[in-house]
């Protein structure tokens, strides 16, 4: 909608042409500070400081960054969870948020391997929870200077990647063999499927839709994401996680009060009604679909799977495909019971658990999200 000539504002009449005074307004709305972190990587010369600017910018849940790092110990890297950034409703005992810190620990040690230097990790080293992230720290990694460590192929397409949430070419099909090179991607122990099979694509696709509905149809859930919007340029800046909604359209919505969390909230508006239904049209463009499954569901089993999960999206950049993860009907709340059942049936009939499943498929390429700065998540120098 932002190549547009015309920005036509739902509600309100409002119309914002292209060109001059509102040319110049959708040219100072990209949130330029909460994008930095994309491109400072190359500022940081001491080993661990840059592995973790590359970390900083791994996939996870709704943007939350639940990641702190305690670098008061020489050569080695803490890794705590900061449990403000947890998410109770959508994720009760922070599996997802688990899976994302193993994201971060992946881009970490990718980074840090492609400067010489191997990482040893230890995870949870004074134990785990399997009912919720407690205080203790997550793991410890100790970097070690190695002549034969190199960077990983996959590491060329950190800065690249996206969760590309947009609608996707309905007549652009997934080949098989750009499956079978995301199934070889993952090197941490759990096991991709993945599925071009128009049969199981349908299924697939209204299994995610209803999935996606229930959560957004479950007030308690759908508060938790509004709770997390980013309304403008403004609040981006100053709050650069969450759910950002950035750009000339959004910022004029907001400017012009039709796109609130009030509004948001409330069933009835167009905001919420146009909203819904854009977002469940998307799942229903999946060409193909991925999905993770470990044998177990320990944290060590969910930090693995994030590990492979941020591989597997690497791969697929690499490849110039596009890649949404749709973890609704994984999730552990009540409400979502029936559709966890039935994914569990469908991608992982012989046990395991499904930590995660994408759809995936060809639309135009994306920006990067907001991110803090990596200074606002050390929170002890060494």
């Amino acid at each position: 909608m932002q190549r547009r000539r015309f920005l036509a504002l739902v509600g309100g009449g409002v119309i914002l042409a292209a060109g001059g005074a509102a040319g110049a307004f959708a040219f100072t709305r990209t949130p330029t500070q909460a994008l930095l972190p994309w491109t400072e990587t190359a500022l940081y010369e001491e080993p661990r400081r840059r592995a973790l600017s590359f970390a900083i910018l791994a996939p996870n849940p709704h943007n939350r960054q639940p990641w702190l790092v305690d670098l008061s110990v020489p050569g080695e890297v803490l890794l705590l969870v900061d449990h403000d950034r947890l998410l109770p409703h959508t994720d009760p005992q922070n599996r997802q948020i688990t899976i994302g810190l193993g994201c971060f620990l992946e881009l970490m040690t990718m980074a840090a391997n492609a400067d010489g230097f191997r990482v040893e990790l230890d995870l949870f080293p004074e134990g785990e929870d399997t009912a919720g992230l407690d205080g203790r720290p997550v793991a410890r990694a100790r970097f070690i200077e190695d002549a034969t460590a190199k960077a990983d192929p996959l590491f060329a397409h950190v800065l690249a990647r996206r969760s590309l949430k947009e609608p996707y070419d309905l007549g652009q099909p997934v080949a098989q063999s750009a499956l079978d090179t995301l199934a070889a991607s993952i090197k941490h122990g759990s096991s991709a499927g993945q599925t071009n099979d128009p049969a199981l694509v349908s299924a697939l696709r209204d299994l995610t839709h209803r999935a996606l509905d229930i959560e957004i149809s479950t007030p308690r859930t759908y508060k938790e994401s509004v709770d997390l919007f980013r309304l403008g340029k403004a609040e981006i800046e100053a709050n650069p996680d969450g759910i950002d909604f950035g750009g000339p359209l959004f910022d004029t919505l907001v400017l012009a009060g039709q796109f609130t969390r009030p509004i948001a909230l409330d069933t009835s508006s167009m905001v919420f009604t146009q909203g819904r239904d854009a977002v469940l049209a998307n799942t229903d463009t999946a060409m193909a679909h991925v999905w993770l499954v470990t044998g177990g569901n320990s944290r060590s089993d969910q930090i693995a799977a994030g590990r492979d999960w941020v591989r597997v999206n690497l791969a697929a950049t690499a490849l110039g495909l596009g890649l949404h993860p749709l973890s609704q009907a994984l999730q552990e709340f009540p409400e979502m019971a029936e559709c966890y059942a039935e994914a569990h049936r469908r991608l992982a009939p012989k046990g395991g658990t499904v930590q995660m499943l994408a759809r995936l498929g060809y639309a135009a390429p994306v920006g990067p999200s907001p991110r803090w700065p990596l200074k606002a998540k050390i929170i002890a120098e060494g």
